[in-house]
């Protein structure tokens, strides 16, 4: 399956699968090794059949996708693993085992230790050294603590180091599958800008030219057509607006703002920052361009411009209208006009950044939005 391949943590399943098998001829050499100590040799028979038919049912989940997708198969796991330790009962007295005979169960028990370290992380690993170690405290008793230390240290290392390797694998795994998504869409929008440009733009930039020639009612078709185009390229040229972890690209947010009128240029590389700070800009950027339509005249062109500087980012909105005064604008503030002092300057000032305006008569005006990364 292709979700198998794209599985980063499918080698660390592969790899318990054969610990398990693998520990489980250990446990059973084991009992043939110890078979003349043995007080009830046939529970221990019986001991071993279960860990046996366990171990095949763990290993086909662990192999499959349900089981690896599954934590409780872990969970179940890990209980059936200590009952088969106190399963060595059958075999052993309490007292003999206490007294230095041998859990079956060999190092076994550490199967469920490392799949919830897989499937749930540090914690999983940790929750499952804990329980094997108590089960066999239990067992071997409060006197042999000094004893059993070695076997503790060894089951939590192994949830421990197991459980980080598992995190950063599932991380890494993430960021794998929204590379691989990004890579799709971005060729499929690459192929789809082929086949506009092709076609689509081809007649609108015909139809425009058209129109304009033709002249009369043929220039609404061809204003039309112009605003079509723009739009189709602007759309051509954006970028997927991805948010991650709170972030989102400014660059991506803003290209959809470009028309007939209003040109935006931006970096080739994205500008991530906060999702609030980006709503705000894009308000206040759009508050400056309302502002153009209404004051600077019907034929005045704009252009947003986003620069990074590393510590800041800045984003202009110029045009090349008809311009004003600073004292006009201050004017306007105090007769009650709130598009400038509180839709763009209030929206910077609350993030923390400035507002820089340059403006005179005939030679247009000029906000200058600046913020820190």
């Amino acid at each position: 399956m292709d979700s198998d391949r794209a599985d980063l943590l499918l080698p660390l399943w592969r790899a318990l699968v054969v610990f398990r098998v693998i520990t489980f001829g250990f446990a059973c050499f084991g009992v043939w090794v110890r078979w003349d100590g043995i007080v009830r040799p046939y529970g221990a028979v019986l001991q071993l059949a279960i860990m046996g038919l366990w171990t095949i049912v763990a290993s086909i989940g662990y192999s499959r996708h349900w089981g690896r997708r599954n934590t409780r198969l872990a969970v179940a796991d890990l209980v059936v693993t200590v009952g088969c330790m106190y399963a060595t009962l059958f075999a052993q007295p309490l007292l003999d085992i206490r007294a230095g005979a041998s859990v079956l169960t060999s190092v076994w028990v550490a199967g469920p230790v490392i799949a919830l370290a897989i499937a749930r992380g540090r914690d999983g690993g940790l929750v499952g050294a804990i329980t094997v170690s108590l089960a066999l405290l239990s067992l071997r008793g409060v006197e042999n603590v000094s004893k059993m230390l070695a076997n503790v240290q060894l089951l939590l290392v192994a949830g421990l180091v197991v459980g980080y390797a598992a995190t950063a694998m599932r991380r890494a795994n993430l960021r794998l599958r929204e590379a691989i998504a990004v890579e799709s869409a971005t060729a499929e929008r690459l192929r789809l800008s082929r086949s506009i440009h092709d076609g689509v733009l081809q007649v609108l930039a015909q139809v425009q030219r058209r129109g304009t020639a033709i002249g009369g009612e043929a220039v609404e078709l061809a204003s039309l057509a112009a605003e079509q185009e723009v739009a189709l390229r602007s759309l051509m040229a954006s970028r997927p607006v991805q948010e991650r972890q709170g972030q989102i690209d400014l660059c991506s947010a803003l290209l959809p703002l470009a028309t007939t009128r209003v040109d935006v240029v931006v970096p080739a590389v994205p500008v991530v920052l906060p999702v609030g700070v980006v709503n705000e800009l894009v308000a206040a950027v759009k508050e400056a361009l309302s502002n153009v339509l209404k004051h600077a005249g019907p034929d005045a062109r704009s252009w947003v411009v986003v620069e990074d500087l590393g510590t800041d980012v800045v984003v202009s909105v110029r045009d090349d209208g008809a311009g004003t005064t600073p004292d006009r604008l201050d004017a306007a503030r105090s007769d009650g006009h709130l598009g400038v002092s509180q839709s763009i300057r209030g929206r910077i000032t609350d993030l923390g950044g400035n507002v820089t305006v340059r403006t005179a008569p005939g030679e247009g005006t000029e906000w200058e939005m600046t913020v820190a990364r």
